[in-house]
């Protein structure tokens, strides 16, 4: 799942970090000056031309992420992901994901890094000491862009877990290299903080209180929105204590389950997610995947049980949904394969335990006709909603279908059998 999430890192990380370092800085250039050979040396690389930046107004600001919106793949996908929010009740039927990212994008906003015109901007009159941990973060993305492409990645569709692991890496090792050089340099996170890098985690989380816009942003967009810069600082942080002279970025994670287990990445073979190809579906208007991350959003979000969510999402070998139009409204089909039966049983049963928590312990259940070991169907209709929750084994894995339309519109039927895993 992935949300976009274009230089939320800043805001957040300048907050959680002020008491640590607040002194009066030079001018942003020579900020610039002394950074960049900072930048050089957390990194291990040189800059192959030197470093733009330029200053902008918040009104110019504003604008660049307005038009950034308006970009026809931006605005696909925040369509796509909103109405996959509302149809799984993540969302209310009335917010309207386009409308809510400005004014959380520019919050607070102190500067950002733009791939497009490999510009470093810097908003006129950030109070220096903020404005210089900023261009710290800004100047890894600057050198990151000039030995990957950054701009095709945030370009990457239809596979949003994905794009999501790896623009978590990407803003991962700008976080934590920031944290780096505001902490006191190398080694020093841990000494410097009580509690050590889960006090820093911890003290990011809280410091987005602070933020009456974000504080206020429905639970999946703030856990999207975090999830690059928590889990992806922390997975930096595990990758260096392996490798510490060199990055990922010619073996990027691939999934976010990559990036939050170390088995799925550090061992080999890495634990390769499967693409799930859905069977044809009428009046589709948007197809994507989760990723476990994704997955155990959704758990979480109707569970509220942490531990639950992750233990019914680990496991996750693949995935596909659809969003599909009735003419009662919206409704979705998520096919999932997963890497036992023994996790996908477990996933059936968070799925149904979903439906309960929505729903109420009073909503009917029909089960499968030819229910065996291998398959189960239950059927729910309540509170406007009809789901459909079965599985099958499928090229010698368990897949889980979830289908959930507008109560009285016809239910997409999921011919498992014609699902492909490769």
């Amino acid at each position: 799942m992935t949300i976009m999430r274009k230089n939320l890192a800043p805001v957040i990380l300048l907050i959680a970090l002020a008491a640590c370092r607040r002194d009066k800085g030079p001018p942003y250039e020579r900020q610039l000056a002394e950074y960049t050979p900072q930048v050089e040396a957390a990194l291990g690389l040189k800059f192959k031309t030197p470093p733009k930046m330029e200053v902008r107004t918040k009104d110019q600001v504003r604008e660049f992420l307005l038009s950034h919106i308006r970009d026809s793949i931006p605005t696909r996908e925040l369509d796509g992901q909103t109405a996959l929010f509302r149809a799984l009740g993540l969302i209310s039927d009335t917010l309207d994901l386009k409308k809510l990212f400005v004014p959380l994008l520019t919050e607070q906003i102190i500067g950002f890094y733009d791939p497009k015109t490999k510009v470093l901007y810097v908003v006129d009159g950030a109070p220096k000491d903020y404005a210089g941990y900023t261009i710290m973060h800004e100047l890894v993305h600057a050198l990151q862009d000039q030995y990957i492409n950054l701009d095709s990645l945030e370009r990457l569709t239809y596979d949003s877990d994905r794009q999501a692991a790896m623009q978590t890496v990407i803003e991962g090792q700008a976080t934590f290299e920031q944290i780096v050089m505001m902490t006191g340099g190398k080694g020093s996170i841990t000494a410097s903080l009580p509690g050590g890098w889960q006090q820093m985690q911890d003290v990011i989380r809280q410091a987005t209180a602070t933020q009456p816009v974000f504080a206020s942003a429905p639970m999946v967009i703030q856990e999207a929105l975090l999830f690059p810069y928590v889990n992806g600082a922390d997975f930096v942080r595990r990758y260096k204590q392996r490798h510490p002279s060199r990055m990922p970025f010619d073996s990027l994670p691939v999934s976010t389950e990559q990036v939050m287990h170390d088995d799925s990445y550090f061992n080999r073979p890495k634990d390769q997610p499967v693409t799930v190809g859905l069977p044809p579906l009428a009046n589709k208007i948007y197809e994507n995947n989760l990723g476990e991350f994704g997955v155990r959003l959704f758990l979480y979000h109707h569970l509220r049980d942490i531990k639950a969510a992750a233990a019914a999402a680990q496991g996750w070998g693949g995935d596909r949904y659809a969003v599909v139009s009735t003419p009662r409204g919206n409704g979705v089909v998520m096919v999932s394969a997963w890497d036992t039966p023994v996790d996908g049983a477990e996933y059936f049963r968070a799925l149904t335990a979903v439906t309960g928590k929505r729903f109420g312990d009073s909503t009917g259940v029909v089960p499968a006709a030819n229910k065996s070991e291998t398959s189960e169907l239950r059927r729910y209709t309540a509170k406007g909603r009809t789901i459909v929750i079965a599985t099958r084994e499928v090229a010698g894995r368990m897949v889980v279908s979830y289908v959930e339309v507008p109560e009285g519109a016809t239910v997409p039927i999921v011919d498992l059998s014609k699902v492909t895993l490769r």
